[in-house]
Protein backbone atom coordinates (compact mmCIF):
# COMPACT_ATOMS: atom_id res chain seq x y z
CA UNK A 1 0.00 0.00 0.00
CA UNK A 2 2.93 2.59 0.49
CA UNK A 3 4.67 1.90 -2.64
CA UNK A 4 1.42 2.44 -3.95
CA UNK A 5 0.75 5.72 -2.46
CA UNK A 6 3.79 6.83 -3.80
CA UNK A 7 3.22 6.06 -6.99
CA UNK A 8 -0.01 7.71 -6.85
CA UNK A 9 1.71 10.97 -5.01
CA UNK A 10 4.33 10.86 -8.24
CA UNK A 11 2.03 10.57 -10.83
CA UNK A 12 -0.09 13.69 -9.51
CA UNK A 13 2.73 15.93 -8.91
CA UNK A 14 3.95 15.06 -12.65
CA UNK A 15 0.14 15.93 -13.56
CA UNK A 16 0.47 18.87 -11.98
CA UNK A 17 2.99 19.87 -13.45
CA UNK A 18 1.83 19.19 -17.06
CA UNK A 19 -1.20 21.09 -15.92
CA UNK A 20 0.46 23.86 -14.82
CA UNK A 21 3.38 24.42 -17.52
CA UNK A 22 1.37 26.75 -20.14
CA UNK A 23 0.52 29.28 -17.07
CA UNK A 24 3.88 29.30 -15.87
CA UNK A 25 5.51 30.03 -19.46
CA UNK A 26 3.20 33.19 -19.20
CA UNK A 27 3.96 34.26 -16.18
CA UNK A 28 7.75 33.94 -17.23
CA UNK A 29 7.10 36.21 -20.65
CA UNK A 30 4.63 39.05 -19.02
CA UNK A 31 5.69 38.84 -15.25
CA UNK A 32 7.21 42.11 -14.34
CA UNK A 33 10.80 42.55 -14.36
CA UNK A 34 13.23 42.90 -11.34
CA UNK A 35 14.82 46.43 -10.57
CA UNK A 36 17.38 47.69 -8.83
CA UNK A 37 16.34 48.04 -5.34
CA UNK A 38 14.39 44.51 -5.59
CA UNK A 39 16.89 42.00 -3.66
CA UNK A 40 17.64 44.44 -1.18
CA UNK A 41 13.77 44.84 -0.38
CA UNK A 42 13.12 41.33 -0.04
CA UNK A 43 16.34 40.54 2.03
CA UNK A 44 15.50 42.83 4.61
CA UNK A 45 12.46 40.60 5.97
CA UNK A 46 14.22 37.35 5.32
CA UNK A 47 16.85 38.29 7.53
CA UNK A 48 14.41 39.88 10.19
CA UNK A 49 12.92 35.91 10.17
CA UNK A 50 16.22 34.83 10.55
CA UNK A 51 17.23 37.08 13.26
CA UNK A 52 14.35 36.83 15.18
CA UNK A 53 14.35 32.96 14.80
CA UNK A 54 18.14 32.75 15.72
CA UNK A 55 16.84 35.26 19.22
CA UNK A 56 14.05 33.10 19.82
CA UNK A 57 16.64 29.89 19.66
CA UNK A 58 19.19 31.73 22.10
CA UNK A 59 16.30 32.44 24.31
CA UNK A 60 15.28 28.81 25.20
CA UNK A 61 18.95 27.61 26.12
Amino acid sequence: MELFLKIAAAAAIIMLLFYMWPAFRTWQENGPKAEKGDWQAALLPLAAVVGFVVFLILMVR
